[in-house]
């Protein structure tokens, strides 16, 4: 477990978010929730695919790395769980399971973030609020609010019905779509010595698949890479890469990733504003 200490907002924190998931996508509503009052603990699921975004996730801190997000850096000694739950003032990245968290506290808010493209369990009996972001959510059927991730319509809040569907085609970045992302042609370690941000050449060698080298499928720079000494299955996503020369990014929030943060952010005015008038059962609180 590895705690993320942020410069203080003004004012106290007053309610416990917790996300699942370590991805760029959970770690943007992370920052959002935090900068709203919120403290904010993130619960790695170990059956995820990696994360490949690295340096738009809090996902390396489970490892002890540096981690800056937005120019948010981490700082201070990791508090226990209970502790950061009960005293709000951190984002806790922990390898706790939802089911370790809810015994440690009741939660005023649960985000699921994973993007499991699957039908995902009933979340609302789980907290005071909870949020579905991306394939398989419905506001009101399994979360009391959902959010669709879709290229396109992402950021869009549900207070009923279902988000999109997958459909497996990432959106277009500079012209490309899915060869952006090179998949592992069977199951193996992976091993790179590239750092994300590295401007490489078709053809370079990213890394190796156990004993086979890896390729670059064009020019561009790395936006995201498994980290190194991982075993990967077979057609998970080893690395990305952007190919909009000096346009490329790689750290900080990506433009959809805070579409979807803010979303959220809604997502809990939306529910503040229906108790508030009275109205418990526009999310059957």
């Amino acid at each position: 477990m590895t705690s993320v200490r942020f410069a203080e907002p003004s004012g106290p924190y007053h309610q416990m978010a917790v996300i699942l998931g370590t991805c760029e996508i959970a770690s943007a509503i992370a920052v959002h929730l935090h900068r709203d009052r919120y403290g904010v603990v993130l619960s790695h699921d170990p059956a995820a695919p990696p994360v490949i975004r690295r340096k738009m996730a809090f996902d390396d801190a489970l490892c002890d790395d540096a981690v800056i997000v937005d120019a948010l850096r981490p700082g201070g000694p990791p508090p226990a769980v209970r502790s950061a739950l009960g005293r709000g003032d951190a984002v806790v990245i922990t390898e706790l399971g939802l089911l370790d968290l809810i015994v440690v506290r009741p939660l005023d808010l649960l985000i699921d973030a994973r993007m499991q493209k699957y039908d995902p369990p009933d979340l609302r009996p789980l907290a005071r609020l909870t949020v579905g972001v991306g394939p398989g959510f419905g506001g009101g059927a399994n979360c009391h609010a959902a959010v669709e991730t879709r290229p396109g319509k992402a950021g869009r809040v549900l207070e009923a019905g279902a988000t999109d569907a997958g459909d497996g085609v990432p959106r277009r970045l500079g012209g490309r779509g899915e060869e952006r992302f090179i998949r592992a042609e069977n199951a193996g370690r992976w091993h790179t010595a590239i750092e994300i941000g590295t401007r490489v050449l078709k053809g370079f060698v990213i890394g190796h698949l156990g004993d086979a080298p890896v390729r670059a499928p064009f020019d561009g720079f790395l936006r995201g890479v498994v980290r190194d000494g991982i075993d990967v299955p077979a057609g998970v996503t080893l690395f990305e890469i952007d190919p909009r020369g000096r346009r490329a990014t790689w750290s900080g929030i990506d433009p959809r990733s805070g579409l979807i943060a803010t979303a959220v952010i809604k997502a809990i005015a939306l529910r503040d504003a229906a108790v508030s008038e009275g109205r418990r059962a526009f999310f059957n609180l």
